[in-house]
């Protein structure tokens, strides 16, 4: 029930993501050290975005329930999602 209420992710971006899911999973079957590497780049954009993303919500003082809502779960769960990128970058 929560889940329903996530924000959507616009259509180019979720075929972007499944694509990168087929990319990856077969990358680990064929050549797993392509797919480590791939996996490392990712978790680098993946820190300087969540940074990003995450000083956008405290600069706009976006309310933890807002947050939660647009992810789709808990408040608590959002805080330790936002508050694992703070320093991530």
């Amino acid at each position: 029930m929560v889940r329903d209420a996530a924000v959507p992710l616009p259509e180019p971006l979720t075929a972007l993501l499944n694509a990168l899911l087929e990319n990856l999973e077969t990358a680990a079957v064929k050549d797993p050290l392509v797919a480590l590497k791939a996996l490392a780049d990712l978790r680098y954009i993946m820190a300087g975005v969540g940074a990003d993303a995450t000083l956008a919500v405290q600069v706009g003082r976006m309310p933890m329930e807002a947050v939660a809502t647009a992810l789709g779960t808990s408040e608590a769960a959002a805080r330790r999602y936002v508050n694992g990128y703070r320093h991530a970058a």
